[in-house]
């Protein structure tokens, strides 16, 4: 451990050393959190108490140690004070008047009333550990934020509010400054039509799962990978932990470094992990205003009034969001709030207080029924899961909180105007008709019940990369859902194909696989697309072309063509010219009537592939994307047949650790995202490959988990923890993730802390 966390152990086994007097079974019951603490290699901690509110205190200070600075920006950025600590810039306000309107005292009030009790007392602990660990170490924090007035005490509400803000995330969460900027038209004046809306919402989210079952596995029992792709940077990032209290729980993983559960992991008995689901979390409406008054919209036979909530921010301004009863009010250059039309925002997870009860569940469930069971209660946010048991049973759902809206809905009320992409749903909001539908099976009004979302047990495998339930398995798809959850019948994703294509190689000749197999499967970095589609590129290559012009440049392609003939294929960090690949699908993907064969919904695996390399016109726009792709690189001094470990890299302490991996989009199973940066390559890593567990059960029933946290546990680089699990990433490795009390004692780098307050 660091040596502020040595600092922080003597000062603890000094406060208890100046109590001696005491005896010790008194001081024990006069102790309101009593927790015991122990890191093994890689900075991972393993807290242990006798009930939930000393757990609480333990996970808190555990996870404080590696991300107290991230988790104290997170809780100014939900209380909205970013501008009084960290500037008055457009950004840090939309986010204070956003936070400030949305995350009321009532609606704190609302979700603390639906907690249990079990969920209050592990609450309060955690916010006694927290503030722990920030008195502990005064005066010795990351320099990221050290002697900072940021770095405050938690109270109870602000777990709460950070709970809440981690859910809508996907909502109005991307809405952030529409939501700030919406005010009436003054005259012909429209407020916000210079913001862009970006529909696609926030970047860094994605996942692969596997989970394989009794009639594929070696051993006869269950085994998963849970391989999340999110960000690198932030408070989205990922924490390995184990939490145990003896005869009730005992469950290890990962949580965010923002969130006080495990959402990713394993018990003695299954193991889980999620995918970003398709699923849509929020509805837009449109208003047809009062030409009289446009704080008034119609709704049936009647006017309603659009209601002014005025926030008073940081700096004692009083900032006005407005709200429709179907939410708050938004504006953009797409979205405007003209004299005739305004648009607001309905969001399903403002009002989720479930998540708490879920993730209690699923920490304890032991099979795939429990783990259904558990996600049934209502509080998974935004994710698809996926599960194995030691049974040897594996589940799959999509049963996450999203709007009750059906195909009827959506014919009868849906409005597609020009320039709104067709992911997004925007529904009209002057029928009382196009209300999300009530089912009295919901536990949240308006909400898809349970019952109605897609799921599939299996014994052979399930498996999904984010795109819909559809092909969770193709022996068995998924059909006659509400379209708001995904779609049915179209193409599915490069990486989608590609896991299930390397699953269906994996079982071919009817072969039973072993955890090893999973490991294989991400860490060979394979190309997918590159595997379908290079050898096409390649004949054209073969046509020895012509100098091609791009922007005034005359490119010979004949470089890019020897690289790409002698790469590999894979994106490991030796591997030399997936950069080059990347570079050409970036342009080639989205050419017009790109492939031979078409997709076909009977065989959903293997189409669309063969490029049209017999049209003339898609032949050269192939060409033209390889020469851009050359000049690109060029351009930005980075060499075509450059290693990848050498361009692609995470840095820290001035130490370049090189990342294998790559696009999803560009065929990559194993992913990682970067931008491409002149003279530099791809780096810093933007999000992919986090938290990857790979869990198994011998042929005994005995849980087997393996995994690596591919960044490391901590985000500061004055952490002894920064930087080691990812040198073992790049170079192939993976942590036996000590789970046992045997485990745990004989680990060679064992840390024991006894906290007592």
């Amino acid at each position: 451990m660091r040596s502020r966390n040595i600092i922080s152990a003597i000062i603890v086994i000094s406060t208890l050393a100046a109590c001696t007097l005491m005896p010790v079974a008194q001081r024990k019951s006069e102790a309101t959190y009593i927790t015991h603490i122990r890191w093994t290699s890689y900075g991972i901690p393993h807290v242990k108490a006798d009930n939930w509110k000393s757990l609480g205190y333990g996970f808190a200070y555990a996870t404080a140690v590696d991300a107290v600075c991230v988790i104290a920006k997170d809780v100014v950025m939900v209380n909205g004070e970013l501008t009084k600590y960290f500037g008055a810039s457009e950004e840090n306000q939309a986010s204070d008047i956003f936070h400030r309107a949305m995350l009321t005292d009532a609606a704190i009030k609302n979700f603390d009333h639906h907690q249990s009790e079990k969920s209050h007392q592990f609450t309060s602990g955690y916010v006694a550990g927290y503030n722990r660990y920030v008195r502990d170490n005064a005066g010795q924090l990351p320099a990221a934020c050290a002697d900072q007035s940021w770095v405050m005490p938690m109270v109870k509400d602000d777990v709460a509010r950070l709970a809440t803000g981690v859910a809508i995330r996907y909502g109005l969460g991307s809405m952030q400054s529409e939501i700030a900027a919406a005010s009436p038209p003054t005259g012909e004046k429209i407020a916000g039509t210079s913001i862009n809306t970006n529909f696609a919402g926030p970047i860094g989210y994605g996942s692969n799962a596997v989970g394989m079952g009794r009639k594929v596995t070696e051993t006869g029992r269950g085994l998963l990978l849970g391989n999340p792709h999110y960000p690198w940077t932030g408070s989205s990032r990922f924490h390995l932990i184990h939490n145990t209290i003896p005869g009730e729980l005992d469950v290890m993983g990962a949580s965010l470094l923002t969130t006080p559960r495990v959402a990713i992991g394993f018990n003695r008995d299954v193991a889980w992990t999620h995918t970003v689901s398709t699923a849509l979390r929020a509805t837009l409406y449109q208003l047809s205003l009062n030409p009289d008054n446009p704080l008034q919209y119609r709704y049936g036979d009647s006017w309603r009034n659009i209601n002014a909530r005025d926030v008073i921010l940081p700096d004692r301004n009083t900032h006005t969001v407005y709200m429709s009863h179907y939410g708050p009010m938004l504006v953009s250059s797409s979205l405007p709030w003209n004299h005739q039309v305004a648009f607001s925002i309905r969001d399903a997870n403002l009002h989720n207080v479930h998540t708490t009860a879920t993730y209690d569940a699923l920490n304890i469930a032991r099979n795939t029924r429990e783990v259904e069971a558990a996600i049934s209660l209502g509080g998974v946010a935004w994710t698809n899961t996926v599960a194995a048991d030691r049974h040897g049973d594996t589940f799959y759902a999509d049963i996450s909180v999203t709007p009750n809206v059906d195909a009827e809905l959506l014919e009868n009320c849906r409005l597609q105007p020009k320039g709104l992409p067709k992911r997004v749903v925007l529904l009209r909001g002057d029928d009382p008709g196009c209300e999300w539908r009530e089912d009295a099976r919901a536990r949240t009004p308006g909400l898809l019940p349970p019952e109605a979302m897609p799921r599939l047990h299996r014994e052979d495998y399930v498996a999904n990369s984010n795109d819909s339930y559809w092909l969770t398995n193709p022996d068995q798809p998924l059909e006659g859902y509400s379209p708001i959850i995904g779609s049915e019948g179209t193409a599915r994703s490069l990486r989608t194909r590609a896991g299930l294509t390397f699953i269906g190689e994996a079982l071919k000749d009817e072969r039973k696989v072993s955890q090893d197999v999973l490991q294989t499967m991400l860490y060979s970095h394979r190309n997918f697309g590159a595997e379908l589609l290079l050898d096409d590129v390649l004949s054209l290559c073969d046509t020895d072309p012509a100098p091609l012009s791009i922007d005034k440049t005359e490119v010979n392609v004949s470089q890019a063509c020897q690289v790409l003939r002698t790469w590999d294929r894979r994106n490991t960090p030796d591997s030399r010219g997936g950069h080059l690949w990347r570079e050409f699908w970036r342009s080639a993907h989205g050419i017009d009537d790109l492939y031979a064969t078409a997709f076909d919904p009977e065989d959903p695996v293997s189409t669309p592939r063969d490029l049209a390399i017999s049209n003339p016109e898609v032949s050269k726009k192939l060409l033209k994307s390889l020469a851009r792709a050359q000049l690109s690189l060029v351009e930005a001094n980075i060499d075509l047949d450059a290693a990848l470990g050498d361009i692609q890299f995470t840095e820290v302490n001035g130490r370049r650790i090189p990342v294998p991996g790559g696009e999803g989009w560009a065929g990559m199973w194993s992913m990682i995202i970067a931008d491409l940066e002149k003279d530099r390559g791809y780096s810093p890593i933007i999000h992919g490959n986090s938290f990857i567990q790979v869990v198994s059960w011998d042929a005994d029933g005995n849980v087997q988990p393996t995994g690596i946290l591919t960044y490391s546990q901590s985000p500061e680089p004055d952490s002894a923890h920064s930087s080691d699990m990812t040198e073992l990433y790049a170079a192939g490795g993976w942590v036996d993730l000590p789970f046992t009390e045997e485990e745990i004692e004989a680990d060679p780098h064992l840390v024991n802390l006894h906290l007592t307050e």
